[in-house]
């Protein structure tokens, strides 16, 4: 047999309890077909000779928004403003460099970083030169805009009132100022929407070059095609076309937004009453590119105080919006959206239902609790996207319903400091579980929401086992894991969560040929240096797509040689001064 890739000398970390560890892997037809002395003998296309640097399965995010953090790599970046007069500057000398009809697009507004405020739409008109101007916060869950789009989007009519699940801030004047939040934004977007395929398809280009050299080799976008969320309604469409044209890099898994969603004609004994054209549902397509699970919007975000929440948010509000919603809201009636789940249940869909505070969490679980009632489907595991705070009494829930929590440990150290002071100390030990929801048993997938927030797996890895805010703080204590378990999460448990356990996410033969070549074992890492290591090399399907120090040679008929034992210390073979 000739393998297409025969990787050696390395120290593998398999995540198979039964071997653990290996030396050599080889792979053909782009899935892992031996370890050690069943490959090491047999000629390859390509060798990888990892000179003693750490192999663990590619990294895979199970919830990010890969199009969206394309788009943001081409637009205003004010992630870095710390004062709303910074965010005016940055506006300023970015309209300056643009047509006069152009629209300002930023990316990264975070008022919890400009002391509590956001920009009004007054000082953004001065800074645009009259230039229109669409600020979008870090979250994604709210946007700033100045007079001229209000104008647009109908909002200064005498009129208009404020959409269900949305909110138009006002000033102290009574006037909108120009912060939307959740629902409300789509009365900008439809004046910016749909972008063309081609515009997605590079985005989605620049997005997943990217995670390569992060080692991601799979991910979920956590929805297409509608919403607030949307960027086309043949978002699809860019997808397939990015893989036609050799721009989708990695793997993806696609959610459609349930906005997308409409009412299907089928047999009545089909059950198939809502969903895509053509009763496409979740695991159509391929190990490659899959359609997954409905996306609902349930509720909004922490950071922007929106999330339905049982109690009080802690401290005082920051503005009229948040003073008038003291417990968050939810993003439409409870009672529709229970029947969205309901609906997409009986039509075949896996749901992902977005629940930050307790109050979504509820209604999420009381929704998949009657949806599996009604129409039992065994196997079927709906998930809670965020699930970002989690009273006690709804762990056992989760447990017994086998809902899958997907929370994102990555937003402590830029967002924990912020969160807790909304939360206060009890709601901050109950919220991005970790620890307490692998003790159920639950796979717990790793995910980051970028770009909401950094998406990079190491920093994340180490995240969860530190759960360090940007203070120095640690956030849920209790809820800290072992080196282990944090990259078993990135690995294995996204690919459970996914739909794809069994498939991916360990180095076993028959599991895809999908690999990150680390320069350190993070398993003997400092846990305060995990986040720092740096990615090798990155395979993809057997195909070393990623590869700068350029590990991979072509060799006919490889000679096998004594492996070289992994260092403690960390990869050795490729310092600078020895890449010839």
């Amino acid at each position: 047999m000739n393998l297409d890739l025969l990787v050696r000398n390395a120290n593998i970390l398999t995540l198979d309890d039964t071997r653990p560890t290996a030396r050599t892997l080889g792979a053909l037809h782009g899935r892992i077909v031996g370890l050690d002395e069943e490959v090491e003998h047999l000629p390859a296309a390509r060798v990888m000779d990892a000179g003693g640097a750490t192999v663990v399965p590619g990294f895979n995010d199970a919830h990010c928004h890969t199009a969206w953090f394309g788009l943001t790599l081409t637009q205003l970046d004010v992630s870095g403003a710390r004062t709303v007069d910074e965010v005016y500057d940055a506006v300023a000398a970015y309209a300056a460099t643009l047509p006069e009809d152009a629209w300002v697009i930023g990316a990264g507004l975070d008022h919890n970083r400009t002391g509590g405020r956001y920009p009004h739409r007054d000082a953004l008109d001065r800074a645009a030169g009259g230039r229109r101007v669409w600020l979008k916060h870090t979250s994604g869950h709210a946007c700033v805009v100045n007079t001229p789009v209000l104008g647009l989007a109908g909002i200064l009519a005498d009129n208009f009132t404020d959409p269900d699940g949305g909110v138009v801030s006002r000033d102290e004047d009574g006037r909108p100022d120009g912060l939307l939040e959740e629902t409300a934004q789509r009365l900008v977007q439809r004046h910016v929407l749909p972008y063309p395929v081609e515009t997605v398809a590079d985005a989605v280009d620049a997005a997943t070059r990217h995670y390569l050299t992060e080692g991601i080799t799979s991910f979920t976008e956590a929805g297409i095609g509608g919403g607030w969320i949307g960027h086309t309604p043949v978002e699809l469409a860019a997808y397939q076309l990015a893989r036609d044209t050799g721009r989708l890099h990695t793997r993806a898994q696609l959610m459609a937004a349930s906005d997308v969603l409409h009412p299907l004609v089928s047999h009545a004994d089909d059950g198939i009453g809502l969903g895509l054209d053509l009763g496409m549902r979740t695991g159509f397509g391929d190990d490659r590119l899959s359609l997954g699970p409905v996306k609902i919007f349930l509720d909004g975000s922490l950071l922007g105080r929106t999330a339905a929440v049982t109690e009080p948010f802690c401290g005082c509000p920051h503005n009229e919006a948040e003073a008038a919603n003291p417990t968050g809201y939810l993003q439409n009636d409870a009672d529709a959206m229970t029947e969205t789940v309901l609906a997409a249940h009986r039509s075949g869909w896996t749901v992902a239902a977005h629940a930050i505070g307790d109050r979504a969490v509820d209604l999420a679980l009381d929704a998949f609790a009657r949806a599996q009632r009604e129409l039992p489907r065994p196997g079927v595991h709906h998930r809670i996207e965020h699930a970002g705070v989690v009273r006690p009494d709804q762990l056992g829930r989760f447990a017994e319903l086998g809902v899958i929590p997907v929370p994102q440990h990555n937003f402590l150290q830029p967002f924990g400091d912020a969160m807790a002071e909304s939360l206060g100390a009890q709601r901050t030990a109950w919220s991005y579980r970790l620890r307490s929801l692998l003790d159920l048993g639950l796979p717990v997938p790793g995910s980051s929401d970028r770009p909401v927030a950094p998406g990079a797996p190491l920093p994340a890895i180490q995240a969860m086992v530190q759960r360090r805010t940007g203070s120095g703080a640690v956030y849920g204590p209790d809820e800290r894991v072992p080196v282990l378990d944090a990259l078993r999460a990135w690995t294995e448990g996204s690919a459970r969560a996914t739909g794809f356990g069994g498939r991916k996410g360990r180095l076993v033969p028959g599991q895809l040929a999908d690999l990150t070549i680390l320069d350190a074992d993070p398993l003997r890492t400092d846990p305060d240096r995990i986040g720092s290591l740096q990615v090798l090399a990155t395979v993809v399907d057997g195909d070393p797509v990623h590869d700068p120090h350029g590990l991979a040679a072509q060799a006919a008929t490889p000679t096998p040689v004594q492996p070289v034992p992994p260092s403690p210390q960390g990869h050795q073979a490729l310092r600078p001064q020895e890449n010839v």
